[in-house]
Protein backbone atom coordinates (compact mmCIF):
# COMPACT_ATOMS: atom_id res chain seq x y z
CA UNK A 1 0.00 0.00 0.00
CA UNK A 2 1.53 2.81 -1.28
CA UNK A 3 1.11 6.66 -0.14
CA UNK A 4 0.98 9.19 -3.16
CA UNK A 5 2.78 12.51 -3.19
CA UNK A 6 -0.31 14.26 -3.06
CA UNK A 7 -3.67 13.16 -1.83
CA UNK A 8 -6.80 14.13 -3.66
CA UNK A 9 -8.87 16.70 -1.85
CA UNK A 10 -11.88 13.79 -2.54
CA UNK A 11 -10.30 11.75 -0.36
CA UNK A 12 -10.89 14.52 2.00
CA UNK A 13 -14.68 14.44 1.62
CA UNK A 14 -13.96 18.22 0.58
CA UNK A 15 -12.87 19.30 4.22
CA UNK A 16 -9.66 21.77 2.95
CA UNK A 17 -6.65 19.24 3.17
CA UNK A 18 -5.20 21.39 0.49
CA UNK A 19 -4.14 23.80 3.27
CA UNK A 20 -2.06 21.95 4.67
CA UNK A 21 -0.59 20.08 1.82
CA UNK A 22 2.73 22.59 1.47
CA UNK A 23 3.31 22.31 5.50
CA UNK A 24 6.25 20.29 6.63
CA UNK A 25 5.39 16.22 7.19
CA UNK A 26 6.38 15.70 10.34
CA UNK A 27 6.82 11.80 9.92
CA UNK A 28 9.54 9.53 9.14
CA UNK A 29 13.17 10.74 8.57
CA UNK A 30 11.36 14.37 9.30
CA UNK A 31 10.28 12.73 12.85
CA UNK A 32 13.76 12.98 14.01
CA UNK A 33 16.32 10.21 14.71
CA UNK A 34 16.19 8.96 18.98
CA UNK A 35 18.14 6.54 20.70
CA UNK A 36 16.75 4.31 23.49
CA UNK A 37 18.81 2.92 26.55
CA UNK A 38 17.02 0.37 29.10
CA UNK A 39 18.32 0.14 32.39
CA UNK A 40 16.18 -3.09 33.82
CA UNK A 41 17.15 -2.73 37.62
CA UNK A 42 14.56 -2.30 39.59
CA UNK A 43 15.28 -2.12 44.24
CA UNK A 44 11.16 -3.63 43.79
CA UNK A 45 8.92 -5.33 40.82
CA UNK A 46 6.06 -3.26 41.30
CA UNK A 47 3.02 -5.81 41.11
CA UNK A 48 1.53 -4.43 37.96
CA UNK A 49 4.51 -4.13 36.05
CA UNK A 50 5.00 -5.93 32.90
CA UNK A 51 8.42 -4.50 30.83
CA UNK A 52 11.65 -5.78 31.53
CA UNK A 53 12.73 -5.28 34.77
CA UNK A 54 15.36 -7.03 37.63
CA UNK A 55 16.72 -6.72 40.54
CA UNK A 56 20.42 -6.96 41.08
CA UNK A 57 20.53 -9.91 43.64
CA UNK A 58 22.51 -11.49 41.24
CA UNK A 59 25.43 -8.57 40.57
CA UNK A 60 24.90 -8.12 36.74
CA UNK A 61 25.05 -4.56 37.37
CA UNK A 62 28.24 -4.01 36.03
CA UNK A 63 28.52 -6.18 33.30
CA UNK A 64 25.13 -5.02 31.74
CA UNK A 65 25.99 -1.13 31.61
CA UNK A 66 29.90 -2.51 29.79
CA UNK A 67 27.59 -4.64 27.31
CA UNK A 68 25.76 -1.64 26.41
CA UNK A 69 28.55 0.44 25.89
CA UNK A 70 29.83 -2.43 23.55
CA UNK A 71 26.29 -2.79 22.09
CA UNK A 72 26.31 0.68 21.35
CA UNK A 73 29.85 1.12 20.04
CA UNK A 74 29.35 -1.85 17.71
CA UNK A 75 26.10 -0.66 16.83
CA UNK A 76 27.38 2.66 15.30
CA UNK A 77 30.37 0.98 13.79
CA UNK A 78 28.64 -0.91 11.78
CA UNK A 79 26.37 1.65 10.09
CA UNK A 80 22.68 2.24 9.34
CA UNK A 81 22.81 -0.42 6.65
CA UNK A 82 23.18 -3.31 8.01
CA UNK A 83 20.42 -2.39 10.20
CA UNK A 84 18.20 -0.81 7.86
CA UNK A 85 15.88 -3.23 5.56
CA UNK A 86 18.45 -3.71 1.94
CA UNK A 87 14.85 -2.47 0.39
CA UNK A 88 15.49 1.62 2.42
CA UNK A 89 18.97 1.71 0.02
CA UNK A 90 20.33 3.97 2.64
CA UNK A 91 24.13 4.73 3.51
CA UNK A 92 26.35 4.09 6.11
CA UNK A 93 25.45 7.67 7.83
CA UNK A 94 23.92 8.15 10.95
CA UNK A 95 21.08 10.99 11.16
CA UNK A 96 21.81 13.50 14.06
CA UNK A 97 20.62 12.41 16.99
CA UNK A 98 17.16 14.83 18.01
CA UNK A 99 16.57 12.72 21.54
CA UNK A 100 18.03 10.19 23.79
CA UNK A 101 15.47 8.18 26.27
CA UNK A 102 17.31 6.40 29.56
CA UNK A 103 14.23 4.09 30.20
CA UNK A 104 13.53 1.19 33.02
CA UNK A 105 13.63 -0.24 35.43
CA UNK A 106 14.85 1.81 37.75
CA UNK A 107 17.74 4.10 35.50
CA UNK A 108 18.75 6.27 38.21
CA UNK A 109 19.49 2.76 40.73
CA UNK A 110 22.74 3.34 38.68
CA UNK A 111 26.00 4.67 40.46
CA UNK A 112 25.37 8.16 39.28
CA UNK A 113 28.62 7.76 36.86
CA UNK A 114 27.54 4.79 35.42
CA UNK A 115 24.47 6.45 34.63
CA UNK A 116 25.59 9.55 32.84
CA UNK A 117 28.68 7.24 31.17
CA UNK A 118 25.59 5.88 29.26
CA UNK A 119 24.63 9.43 27.94
CA UNK A 120 27.81 10.07 27.41
CA UNK A 121 28.54 6.72 25.08
CA UNK A 122 26.04 8.29 22.79
CA UNK A 123 27.19 11.59 22.72
CA UNK A 124 30.33 10.60 22.07
CA UNK A 125 29.43 7.73 19.24
CA UNK A 126 26.95 9.81 17.06
CA UNK A 127 26.29 13.15 16.66
CA UNK A 128 23.86 15.37 19.08
CA UNK A 129 21.41 18.29 17.83
CA UNK A 130 21.90 21.25 19.56
CA UNK A 131 18.86 21.33 21.03
CA UNK A 132 18.46 17.55 21.93
CA UNK A 133 15.73 16.07 24.07
CA UNK A 134 17.66 13.94 26.49
CA UNK A 135 15.44 12.29 29.37
CA UNK A 136 15.72 9.81 32.24
CA UNK A 137 13.30 7.71 33.84
CA UNK A 138 13.65 7.97 37.92
CA UNK A 139 11.59 7.08 40.90
CA UNK A 140 11.24 9.85 43.51
CA UNK A 141 12.68 7.58 46.17
CA UNK A 142 16.15 7.72 44.15
CA UNK A 143 16.52 11.29 43.39
CA UNK A 144 19.04 13.55 44.75
CA UNK A 145 20.87 17.34 43.82
CA UNK A 146 23.88 15.38 43.22
CA UNK A 147 22.62 12.84 40.82
CA UNK A 148 20.39 15.45 38.97
CA UNK A 149 23.74 17.61 38.79
CA UNK A 150 25.66 14.85 37.19
CA UNK A 151 22.99 13.77 34.88
CA UNK A 152 22.94 17.60 34.06
CA UNK A 153 27.02 17.93 33.49
CA UNK A 154 26.24 14.71 30.84
CA UNK A 155 24.06 16.62 28.97
CA UNK A 156 20.21 15.42 30.63
CA UNK A 157 17.72 18.25 29.90
CA UNK A 158 14.54 16.54 31.10
CA UNK A 159 13.79 13.88 33.93
CA UNK A 160 10.63 11.44 33.99
CA UNK A 161 9.38 10.40 37.65
CA UNK A 162 7.13 7.69 38.49
CA UNK A 163 4.87 9.83 41.20
CA UNK A 164 2.50 7.42 40.21
CA UNK A 165 -0.22 8.58 43.02
CA UNK A 166 -0.46 11.38 45.83
CA UNK A 167 -2.71 8.84 47.92
CA UNK A 168 -1.03 6.84 50.74
CA UNK A 169 -3.30 3.68 50.25
CA UNK A 170 -3.35 4.01 46.74
CA UNK A 171 0.74 4.02 46.26
CA UNK A 172 0.42 1.18 49.15
CA UNK A 173 -1.80 -0.91 46.66
CA UNK A 174 0.76 -0.10 43.30
CA UNK A 175 3.47 -1.24 45.81
CA UNK A 176 5.50 2.05 45.34
CA UNK A 177 8.22 2.65 47.43
CA UNK A 178 7.85 6.37 48.22
CA UNK A 179 5.41 8.45 49.69
CA UNK A 180 3.07 11.49 48.33
CA UNK A 181 5.91 14.19 49.99
CA UNK A 182 8.69 12.56 48.19
CA UNK A 183 7.74 13.50 44.37
CA UNK A 184 7.28 17.26 45.63
CA UNK A 185 11.06 17.23 47.09
CA UNK A 186 12.37 15.40 44.03
CA UNK A 187 10.67 18.24 41.27
CA UNK A 188 12.20 20.75 43.60
CA UNK A 189 15.63 19.02 43.62
CA UNK A 190 15.74 18.57 40.09
CA UNK A 191 15.01 22.14 39.40
CA UNK A 192 18.02 23.08 41.74
CA UNK A 193 20.60 21.17 39.63
CA UNK A 194 19.14 22.94 36.45
CA UNK A 195 17.17 20.10 35.08
CA UNK A 196 14.73 22.06 32.70
CA UNK A 197 11.90 19.87 31.86
CA UNK A 198 10.27 17.57 34.35
CA UNK A 199 7.31 14.99 33.79
CA UNK A 200 5.56 13.38 36.64
CA UNK A 201 4.04 9.92 35.12
CA UNK A 202 0.28 9.24 37.19
CA UNK A 203 -1.09 6.10 37.50
CA UNK A 204 -5.59 6.07 37.86
CA UNK A 205 -8.05 3.74 38.49
CA UNK A 206 -6.49 1.27 40.81
CA UNK A 207 -8.07 -0.56 43.05
CA UNK A 208 -9.44 1.57 45.95
CA UNK A 209 -8.59 4.60 44.51
CA UNK A 210 -11.51 7.46 45.09
CA UNK A 211 -12.68 9.96 43.69
CA UNK A 212 -11.39 11.96 46.01
CA UNK A 213 -8.16 10.84 45.85
CA UNK A 214 -7.47 11.54 42.01
CA UNK A 215 -8.46 14.90 42.33
CA UNK A 216 -6.40 15.39 45.46
CA UNK A 217 -3.27 13.76 43.14
CA UNK A 218 -4.33 16.19 40.27
CA UNK A 219 -4.36 18.88 42.50
CA UNK A 220 -0.90 18.23 43.79
CA UNK A 221 0.76 17.70 40.67
CA UNK A 222 -0.61 21.21 39.24
CA UNK A 223 0.51 22.67 42.38
CA UNK A 224 4.35 20.89 42.43
CA UNK A 225 4.75 23.15 38.94
CA UNK A 226 5.52 20.07 36.33
CA UNK A 227 5.86 20.64 32.63
CA UNK A 228 4.30 17.43 31.87
CA UNK A 229 2.09 15.13 32.98
CA UNK A 230 1.44 11.18 31.41
CA UNK A 231 -1.43 9.71 32.71
CA UNK A 232 -2.27 6.08 32.20
CA UNK A 233 -4.86 3.85 32.73
CA UNK A 234 -4.04 0.95 35.15
CA UNK A 235 -3.89 -2.21 32.81
CA UNK A 236 -3.23 -5.63 34.27
CA UNK A 237 -1.50 -8.51 32.80
CA UNK A 238 -2.15 -11.87 32.79
CA UNK A 239 1.71 -12.60 33.66
CA UNK A 240 2.08 -9.95 36.77
CA UNK A 241 0.94 -10.62 40.42
CA UNK A 242 -1.83 -8.27 39.97
CA UNK A 243 -3.14 -10.92 37.14
CA UNK A 244 -2.97 -13.59 39.47
CA UNK A 245 -4.69 -11.64 41.50
CA UNK A 246 -7.59 -10.67 39.27
CA UNK A 247 -7.96 -14.44 38.09
CA UNK A 248 -8.15 -15.59 42.15
CA UNK A 249 -10.84 -13.07 42.76
CA UNK A 250 -8.76 -11.17 45.53
CA UNK A 251 -8.63 -8.42 43.38
CA UNK A 252 -10.77 -6.58 41.37
CA UNK A 253 -10.59 -5.68 37.79
CA UNK A 254 -9.95 -2.34 36.87
CA UNK A 255 -13.57 -0.37 36.00
CA UNK A 256 -13.43 0.69 32.61
CA UNK A 257 -16.09 3.13 33.18
CA UNK A 258 -14.76 4.52 36.01
CA UNK A 259 -11.29 5.15 34.16
CA UNK A 260 -13.01 6.78 31.46
CA UNK A 261 -14.27 8.87 34.35
CA UNK A 262 -10.67 9.70 36.22
CA UNK A 263 -9.57 10.49 32.45
CA UNK A 264 -12.08 13.17 32.10
CA UNK A 265 -11.77 14.55 35.28
CA UNK A 266 -7.72 14.63 34.49
CA UNK A 267 -8.30 16.33 31.13
CA UNK A 268 -10.58 19.38 32.77
CA UNK A 269 -8.66 19.64 36.17
CA UNK A 270 -4.92 19.44 33.43
CA UNK A 271 -6.82 22.16 30.95
CA UNK A 272 -7.40 24.44 33.74
CA UNK A 273 -4.65 24.78 34.64
CA UNK A 274 -2.95 25.22 31.29
CA UNK A 275 -1.76 22.23 30.25
CA UNK A 276 -2.21 21.20 26.61
CA UNK A 277 -3.55 17.60 25.89
CA UNK A 278 -1.63 16.75 22.57
CA UNK A 279 -1.69 12.90 23.10
CA UNK A 280 -4.24 10.32 24.52
CA UNK A 281 -2.10 10.04 27.62
CA UNK A 282 -0.19 13.01 27.70
CA UNK A 283 -0.12 17.01 28.80
CA UNK A 284 2.39 19.56 28.55
CA UNK A 285 1.95 23.39 29.50
CA UNK A 286 3.17 24.20 26.24
CA UNK A 287 4.44 22.66 22.72
CA UNK A 288 8.00 23.42 23.89
CA UNK A 289 7.37 21.03 26.78
CA UNK A 290 6.15 18.42 24.93
CA UNK A 291 8.11 14.78 24.99
CA UNK A 292 10.26 14.84 21.80
CA UNK A 293 11.28 11.48 21.81
CA UNK A 294 7.68 10.17 21.99
CA UNK A 295 6.69 12.31 19.37
CA UNK A 296 9.17 10.68 16.95
CA UNK A 297 7.40 7.27 17.93
CA UNK A 298 4.04 8.78 17.57
CA UNK A 299 5.26 10.23 14.40
CA UNK A 300 6.91 6.53 13.35
CA UNK A 301 10.53 8.04 13.46
CA UNK A 302 13.62 5.93 13.34
CA UNK A 303 15.02 4.51 16.77
CA UNK A 304 17.92 2.91 18.11
CA UNK A 305 17.58 1.06 21.46
CA UNK A 306 20.09 -0.97 23.31
CA UNK A 307 19.53 -3.30 26.88
CA UNK A 308 17.61 -6.23 27.40
CA UNK A 309 13.58 -5.94 25.75
CA UNK A 310 14.93 -2.69 24.28
CA UNK A 311 12.99 -2.20 20.53
CA UNK A 312 14.65 -0.50 17.85
CA UNK A 313 13.05 1.13 14.58
CA UNK A 314 15.18 1.91 11.11
CA UNK A 315 13.38 2.46 8.07
CA UNK A 316 10.70 -0.26 8.76
CA UNK A 317 12.91 -3.02 10.06
CA UNK A 318 12.29 -3.58 13.59
CA UNK A 319 13.96 -5.54 16.31
CA UNK A 320 14.67 -6.19 19.63
CA UNK A 321 16.88 -7.86 22.03
CA UNK A 322 16.62 -10.55 24.41
CA UNK A 323 14.80 -9.91 27.60
CA UNK A 324 16.96 -11.79 29.69
CA UNK A 325 19.80 -9.94 31.08
CA UNK A 326 22.43 -13.20 31.18
CA UNK A 327 21.24 -13.79 27.39
CA UNK A 328 22.08 -10.61 26.69
CA UNK A 329 25.16 -9.15 28.46
CA UNK A 330 26.70 -12.86 27.49
CA UNK A 331 25.71 -12.62 24.38
CA UNK A 332 27.80 -9.40 23.81
CA UNK A 333 30.93 -10.81 25.90
CA UNK A 334 30.94 -13.51 23.17
CA UNK A 335 31.22 -11.04 20.49
CA UNK A 336 27.75 -11.86 19.27
CA UNK A 337 24.01 -10.13 18.51
CA UNK A 338 21.51 -9.29 21.57
CA UNK A 339 18.79 -9.42 19.15
CA UNK A 340 16.26 -12.01 20.12
CA UNK A 341 14.07 -11.30 16.76
CA UNK A 342 13.36 -8.61 13.90
CA UNK A 343 11.01 -8.49 11.53
CA UNK A 344 10.57 -5.76 8.34
CA UNK A 345 6.98 -4.36 7.82
CA UNK A 346 5.32 -4.37 4.57
CA UNK A 347 3.82 -1.23 3.57
CA UNK A 348 0.65 -1.61 3.97
CA UNK A 349 1.60 -2.74 7.90
CA UNK A 350 3.73 0.46 8.19
CA UNK A 351 0.47 2.50 6.62
CA UNK A 352 -1.47 0.74 9.21
CA UNK A 353 1.06 1.59 11.85
CA UNK A 354 1.31 5.27 10.99
CA UNK A 355 -2.34 5.19 11.15
CA UNK A 356 -2.37 3.87 14.95
CA UNK A 357 0.41 5.93 15.66
CA UNK A 358 -0.57 9.16 14.02
CA UNK A 359 -4.21 9.49 15.44
CA UNK A 360 -2.59 9.17 19.09
CA UNK A 361 -1.57 12.86 18.66
CA UNK A 362 -4.15 15.33 18.62
CA UNK A 363 -2.29 17.17 15.53
CA UNK A 364 -3.40 13.64 13.52
CA UNK A 365 -2.11 13.31 10.13
CA UNK A 366 -0.65 15.56 7.76
CA UNK A 367 -2.84 14.44 4.20
CA UNK A 368 0.78 13.33 3.23
CA UNK A 369 0.93 10.48 5.61
CA UNK A 370 -2.47 9.15 5.59
CA UNK A 371 -2.89 6.05 3.38
CA UNK A 372 -5.48 5.56 0.80
CA UNK A 373 -8.62 5.16 2.63
CA UNK A 374 -12.51 3.70 1.38
CA UNK A 375 -14.59 6.59 1.00
CA UNK A 376 -16.95 5.04 2.46
CA UNK A 377 -14.89 3.63 5.44
CA UNK A 378 -13.82 7.39 6.15
CA UNK A 379 -17.25 8.10 6.20
CA UNK A 380 -18.69 5.44 8.48
CA UNK A 381 -15.81 6.26 11.07
CA UNK A 382 -16.90 9.99 10.90
CA UNK A 383 -20.54 8.98 10.91
CA UNK A 384 -19.48 7.72 14.58
CA UNK A 385 -17.48 9.87 15.69
CA UNK A 386 -14.22 8.80 15.64
CA UNK A 387 -12.36 10.49 13.60
CA UNK A 388 -12.70 13.89 12.10
CA UNK A 389 -10.99 15.89 8.82
CA UNK A 390 -12.36 19.12 10.36
CA UNK A 391 -9.03 21.10 10.26
CA UNK A 392 -7.83 19.29 7.18
CA UNK A 393 -6.06 16.75 8.57
CA UNK A 394 -7.01 13.35 10.12
CA UNK A 395 -7.61 13.55 13.31
CA UNK A 396 -9.17 11.16 16.21
CA UNK A 397 -12.03 12.76 18.45
CA UNK A 398 -12.16 12.19 22.18
CA UNK A 399 -14.39 9.63 21.73
CA UNK A 400 -12.23 8.05 18.91
CA UNK A 401 -8.84 7.93 21.39
CA UNK A 402 -10.96 6.06 23.58
CA UNK A 403 -11.46 3.37 21.06
CA UNK A 404 -8.54 3.98 18.43
CA UNK A 405 -8.45 0.25 17.97
CA UNK A 406 -11.79 0.38 16.53
CA UNK A 407 -11.03 3.67 14.41
CA UNK A 408 -8.10 1.99 12.69
CA UNK A 409 -9.62 -1.14 12.26
CA UNK A 410 -12.83 0.51 10.49
CA UNK A 411 -10.53 3.02 8.45
CA UNK A 412 -8.14 0.20 6.99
Amino acid sequence: MSTPDAPPTSRWLGHGSERWLDDPVESGPAAGFGVYLHVPFCAHRCGYCDFATWDDKAGWMHRYVAAVHADIARTVAGGRRAVAPASAELDDHWPEVTSIFVGGGTPTLLPPDDLAGLVERVVAELDLAGDAEVTVECNPETASVALFERLVAAGVTRVSMGAQSFAPHVLATLERQHGPERPVAAVAEARAAGIGSINLDLIYGTPGERDEDWAETLRRVVAVGTDHVSAYALTIHDNTPFGSAVRDGTMPAPDEDLQADRFDVADDVLGAAGFQHYEVSNWARSPALRSDHNLLYWRHGDYLAFGVGAHAHVAGRRWWSHRSIPRYVTAIEDGGSPVAMDEVLSEAERAEERLMLGLRVREGLHPHDVPPLDAEALEDAMRLGLVTTSCGRLQATARGWFLLDEAVRRLM
